[in-house]
């Protein structure tokens, strides 16, 4: 065989091989659309993300400042899980127009926000729900089981989140372990949840939780730390290998080395 007909057979199995793989990386705005939700998922970083829905903007943990938000909408809708930094900056709300926003956090947030944020909070305890904007929002329980890490995530400090959106249920877990809070909830959409040590859960605790409460598609987050980084391919085998029903949807969350 000579060299041109060589090179011709080896760059035909190049693409053929090329053409077997998929991509687990989807690209960073979603958009879900049915009959009864239009919904865009944004993710920022980390923890931090916005959620587009039939013209309400809604803020998840927002943190960065406000060169992280350039470009776009202003928030209807603020949600704060915790207090810890990578939930809650006081520097980044104040940075931002949030002048038309109502803001929902625990008490523990609410504690170190000035006063002249009062008007816009709503404080939800641990169960509490408000609704805002026609979304019901549901405060979920987040905190540690682990003896070693039960200082990091007190129960009763910090929420996770259910936004019930025209039939529509997603949870955002916050800062959590595999709690029995989770794994009782019923009827979720789309799940947003943790997974990173030594603050919350290894990727075998959060994908056992997830094939108990079965939600449609889950969305791992907040999985990237020091020293630890959890293996979202390892989690998503861990789910579809017992459950190939649940969609594991795998966003851009880090799209620099902060973390």
């Amino acid at each position: 065989m000579n060299t041109s007909k060589l090179f011709t057979l080896l760059l035909m199995l190049f693409i053929l091989s090329c053409k077997g793989q998929t991509s687990e990386k989807k690209e960073a705005v979603v958009e879900t659309n049915t009959d009864t939700i239009a919904l865009k998922i944004i993710p920022i970083a980390h923890a931090t993300a916005i959620l587009d829905w039939n013209d309400i903007t809604i803020y998840i943990d927002p943190v960065g400042g406000k060169k992280a938000f350039e470009g776009q909408k202003l928030p209807d809708l603020i949600l704060i899980t915790d207090i810890h930094g990578d939930h809650f900056s006081l520097e980044t709300l104040e940075q931002l127009n949030t002048e038309k926003a109502k803001i929902m956090m625990p008490q523990a947030v609410a504690d170190k926000m000035p006063e002249s944020f009062t008007p816009q909070i709503d404080v939800l305890d641990n169960g509490d729900s408000k609704e805002r904007y026609g979304i019901k929002v549901e405060a979920i329980p987040m905190y540690n089981l682990r003896e070693e890490a039960l200082s990091f995530h007190k129960k009763g400090r910090g929420n996770g989140y259910v936004l019930n959106m025209s039939g529509k249920r997603i949870y955002f877990s916050g800062d959590t372990e595999d709690i029995p809070e989770m794994r009782a909830l019923k009827d979720i959409d789309k799940a947003f949840v943790c997974m990173n040590l030594p603050y919350t859960m290894t990727e075998d605790r959060a994908a056992d939780a997830v094939l108990e409460f079965q939600p449609k598609q889950v969305y791992p987050y907040h999985y990237r730390g020091r020293p630890n980084v959890s293996d979202v391919s390892k989690f998503k085998a861990l789910v579809n290998g017992k459950n190939p029903d649940i969609e594991v949807v795998q966003l851009d969350w880090y799209p620099t080395e902060d973390y």
